[in-house]
């Protein structure tokens, strides 16, 4: 990896890394997730996945990233030569291609809410009926989700110092300081405890099989682990940094943001008499009607709804980031043309899902929309199989004493501490992620 072309600071690595974790897997994907598979019950099994493999599995891939100071697919040729490991690497570039594709799918809808939320009679609409009409609509949700990408693929474009991390800087902490606003104001509203209930109170009676797959890909998808995310992104870190602590923190403030998400959106649903299995609409009809609630109701709304893209791009820009690295291998003047050409790819592979919900929604394979097929196949399937194999290649086939060199390397842990942590990579992540995948198949 070009040397050049690093984070300038332990913050910035954080903060972006933080910020491709907390966007849609946290703010939109998190809560109807887990309104339509057990509120309390679904979110201890979050936890239970995100600190029992999450966290072990972040770790993984920051040591391969920073260990190998290459992208994905060089990061897995350096360490084992020879091999057929570079293909775990070009999975997860596939991978992050169909999940970007149909990703850029809901920031479209955000952009597309943020011009409508400039509208003088906004608040005087039936929610649900809007959101409807809204995503099925053909040229509207095209044109929004091609700015998205636009945007993405600019920021891309200019690099890690110039682009990404300038970005995430600026931008999420605010999401936080509006998110404190909006729980205040959620938690205020009458029957707000219900939905306090729904989403801390666990009742296990109401979690099945695909619920628990459900938690585990959720884990996957709201840390972005599984697909070589930070493998590439910890390649541009120093070797004096801590990756435990880096770990650490950003585990901690997605599981924080998963928390403030919830806390936001269901004590608004239960208030207002909806259903907290709306799916994945649901964020689109709660916020705006909890917002009408707020004195200048209608300009938090815009503010949030910026933030809330923001945090979207920058879960975009972390996903194009993979693809372009892998091709364009530290070469930073073939960045800018490459960020382009596979943006606009992904644009256009991406056209069928945004369609799925209008002019395509006939069209469907096993009873799902393109855009629930795209959405299983990566959170359930390529996610968990993506760690799986992460796990088996950390545990063993990296070299142990290269390995505990580059754990331990810029932070004070014990060999116990990392003889813990390989332990869970060896033994308890594997394991996890197989009886999950055979409980799916129903093999028992």
């Amino acid at each position: 990896m070009n040397q050049q072309d690093q984070w300038t600071s332990k913050l910035a690595f954080i903060l972006a890394a933080a910020g491709s974790a907390i966007g849609l897997g946290a703010i939109w994907k998190f809560p109807y997730v887990a309104g339509t598979s057990g509120g309390g019950a679904f979110f201890i099994l979050f936890l239970l996945f995100t600190f029992l493999i999450g966290f072990p599995l972040l770790m993984a891939e920051f040591v391969i990233g920073r260990g190998a100071q290459k992208e994905a697919v060089s990061a897995y040729r350096k360490i084992a030569p020879g091999s057929a490991w570079p293909w775990l690497g070009r999975m997860g570039v596939a991978t992050a291609f169909i999940l970007l594709s149909f990703y850029s799918v809901i920031g479209g809808w955000i952009v597309l809410y943020l011009g409508k939320s400039f509208s003088g009679d906004f608040f005087n609409h039936d929610f649900s009926q809007m959101f409807g009409e809204s995503i099925s609509s053909t040229w509207p949700v095209l044109i929004s989700q091609f700015i998205f990408m636009m945007i993405t693929i600019f920021v891309v474009s200019r690099g890690i110092k110039n682009g990404i991390e300038k970005a995430n800087q600026i931008m999420m902490p605010a999401l936080f300081v509006l998110f404190a606003v909006l729980i205040i104001r959620s938690l205020t509203l009458d029957n707000a405890m219900e939905g306090v209930k729904f989403f801390l109170f666990p009742d296990f009676s109401k979690i099945g099989g695909d619920d628990i797959l459900f938690a585990l890909g959720q884990s996957f998808f709201s840390l972005s682990v599984g697909i070589s995310v930070m493998v590439t992104y910890s390649s541009y870190l120093s070797k004096k940094e801590s990756l435990t602590k880096s770990a650490t923190t950003i585990v901690l403030l997605n599981v924080l943001i998963s928390l403030l998400a919830g806390l936001a959106i269901f004590p608004g649903v239960f208030s207002l008499g909806l259903e907290p299995t709306e799916g994945p609409g649901l964020l689109f009809v709660v916020l705006p009607a909890v917002f009408d609630q707020i004195v200048f109701g209608q300009l938090f709304f815009i503010v949030f709804l910026a933030l809330f893209l923001f945090a979207t791009l920058t879960s975009a820009f972390s996903m194009l980031e993979i693809i372009v690295a892998s091709i364009t291998k530290g070469e930073l003047e073939n960045r800018a043309k490459w960020s382009w050409i596979i943006g606009i790819l992904i644009f256009a592979f991406g056209v069928p899902s945004t369609l799925s919900y209008g002019v395509w929604s006939d069209f469907t394979l096993f009873d799902k929309i393109i855009f629930d097929q795209l959405d299983y196949l990566v959170s359930n399937i390529l996610l968990p199989l993506g760690a799986l194999f992460i796990a088996l290649f950390v545990g063993y086939r990296y070299p142990r004493e290269m390995l505990l060199q580059e754990f331990r390397a810029g932070s004070s842990v014990s060999v116990k501490g990392f003889a813990l942590w390989l332990m869970l990579i060896r033994y308890v992540v594997p394991v996890v992620i197989i009886i999950v995948f055979v409980n799916m198949l129903g093999l028992f």
